[in-house]
C-alpha cells in the first residue's frame, strides 16, 4: 500500500491508503473539521524528516556533558542539579531527572 502526506489547515498526516480517496477518508475521520490542503502519494514507502528542516541538525552539544556540568556546579545537589540543567536546556522535570540521575550513576 502507498504512503500518502496529507496537508491540511492545522495538521500533516502520514498515512498508508490504496488511493487518494482512502487517504482523505482517513483524515475526514481522524480530524473532519480539517480541511485537505495537499495529497501527496509518496514515492517509497518510508517516511524520513530532515533534522535540518526542523532546525535540530547542529545539535553539538552532548546531554551527558551538560548533566555533569550541571552536577559539579550543584556540587552534588541531585535538586539543584535537575534545576540548572531544565534551565540550561529547556527540557521538562522528567527529561532532566533522568539526565542528572543517569549521570549520577556513572560517576560524574
Amino acid at each position: 500500500m502507498p504512503l500518502y502526506e496529507v496537508e491540511t489547515d492545522s495538521h500533516i498526516i502520514i498515512t498508508w491508503a490504496s488511493d487518494n480517496d482512502e487517504a482523505s477518508a482517513v483524515v475526514a475521520d481522524a480530524y473532519p473539521s480539517d480541511t485537505v490542503i495537499r495529497m501527496t502519494k509518496r514515492p517509497r514507502d518510508t517516511w524520513v524528516i530532515s533534522k535540518a528542516a526542523l532546525g535540530i541538525a547542529d545539535k553539538t552539544e552532548d546531554p551527558c556533558c551538560t548533566a555533569r556540568d550541571c552536577l559539579s556546579k550543584a556540587e552534588g545537589d541531585k535538586i539543584h542539579a535537575i534545576r540548572l540543567y531544565m534551565h540550561e536546556t529547556g527540557t521538562d522535570l522528567e527529561q532532566a531527572r533522568k539526565a542528572i540521575e543517569s549521570n549520577m550513576v556513572m560517576g560524574w
